[in-house]
């Protein structure tokens, strides 16, 4: 009996303490975790569309516009001119490049115009009695005659008679025999077409010069066309006489062409057009590396992005309501680093540098907005 009422207060005790257990429990409140919200800072841009121009660069290296390879046509020993013939050498319009030794050459023209005199001085008579109106004029010429200067051309005959008696003679067969002599004689004298400076120099003086021997190239200087690929999508946008921003390699200079021709045949290979833009100034060199900014098209209502901010092809992280928000753009068209799209309404506050793992709905905060929540922190800091 003892032993039942000891076990049934065990028992009591036990529940009873589980009970006591529970309530202390159930009095205290267990404090609630807080969760830190991630917000990032980003950069913003508000949206205001203008006129953005397309430009298309593209380069090539300056040639000259006026080239001249130099060939001789006679044989003869280089003679100097007082000008040593090596590159880089300046040449005025007309002076004298080249001269070979002609004496023996000039000689035989020498020649050939006595003999033109000897004959016109034995028709002399016969043209006195048989064409009197014809004797004056080929009387002046003879007395005109200078065997050192060129030949000048014969007296236009009167009428048929004369000029049949002129060819019996064989008097137009000489004096065209002598201009070709004279022609190939001055061949031994190359002078520059055009100011410039020479660029090749294959001979020195007192080299003997053989017949279609190269000599030299000689190029005009100051005025250079730049030959570039344009692909062949922008065909129908270039124009003649456009005018084109050219910099060199290192972009410190920068200097205006024109565009002068445009091929009409796209290359297969590379679906490209040959645009040819002129270029003047005596700062230019031959061989110059240049970058040509071809203005091809005005778009209107456009902004011009950097191309990373694009997202799926064609849409944009925006900044609304303190969150991320995907808009869709019409990209119209791309460049290296930048794209031009339009469809983004003005005022739109969008994000100017891409956030790593940016998604729809992230919460951000503007760096406008995140500084000025500073300063007043600051400020309720120092009047504390």
């Amino acid at each position: 009996m003892r032993k039942a009422i000891l076990t049934i207060l065990a028992v009591i005790i036990i529940i009873g303490a589980y009970f006591a257990s529970q309530m202390i429990a159930d009095s205290k409140t267990a404090p609630k975790p807080i969760v830190k919200k991630d917000v990032k800072i980003v950069v913003t841009d508000t949206i205001q569309n203008t006129t953005v121009p397309i430009i298309i660069p593209a380069n090539g290296i300056l040639q000259a516009k006026k080239r001249v390879e130099l060939y001789a046509e006679v044989s003869g020993v280089f003679n100097s001119t007082g000008k040593l013939f090596r590159k880089g050498q300046e040449y005025s319009a007309g002076q004298t490049m080249i001269s070979m030794d002609n004496r023996e050459f000039y000689a035989q023209v020498q020649s050939a115009r006595s003999n033109l005199n000897n004959q016109i001085t034995a028709i002399m008579p016969d043209l006195r009695l048989d064409y009197p109106d014809s004797f004056a004029q080929w009387q002046s010429y003879l007395s005109n005659w200078n065997s050192n200067a060129s030949t000048p051309a014969l007296p236009t005959a009167v009428n048929e008679q004369e000029k049949y008696f002129i060819t019996g003679r064989n008097i137009y067969t000489t004096y065209y025999n002598i201009k070709n002599l004279e022609s190939r004689l001055s061949k031994y004298r190359i002078s520059a077409p055009f100011k410039g400076v020479l660029t090749e120099a294959m001979v020195t003086e007192g080299t003997l010069i053989r017949s279609g021997q190269q000599l030299g190239e000689f190029i005009q200087t100051g005025s250079y066309e730049l030959q570039v690929a344009i692909s062949a999508d922008f065909a129908d946008l270039l124009k003649v006489g456009e005018e084109v921003e050219l910099k060199n390699i290192s972009s410190l200079k920068s200097y205006q062409g024109k565009v002068t021709r445009i091929n009409g045949k796209v290359d297969q290979a590379s679906q490209t057009i040959t645009t040819v833009i002129e270029v003047n100034n005596d700062s230019l060199k031959e061989g110059m590396y240049l970058t040509a900014n071809l203005d091809a098209q005005q778009i209107e209502d456009a902004v011009e992005l950097d191309r990373s901010l694009i997202q799926n092809e064609n849409q944009l992280f925006a900044v609304k309501d303190g969150k991320l928000d995907l808009i869709t753009v019409q990209p119209i068209h791309y460049s290296d680093k930048t794209v031009v799209v339009k469809g983004i309404k003005d005022g739109t506050v969008i994000i100017s540098q891409s956030v790593p793992g940016a998604y729809q709905g992230m919460i951000v905060e503007t760096e406008e907005t995140a500084s000025k929540a500073s300063n007043d922190e600051l400020d309720s800091k120092k009047a504390a």
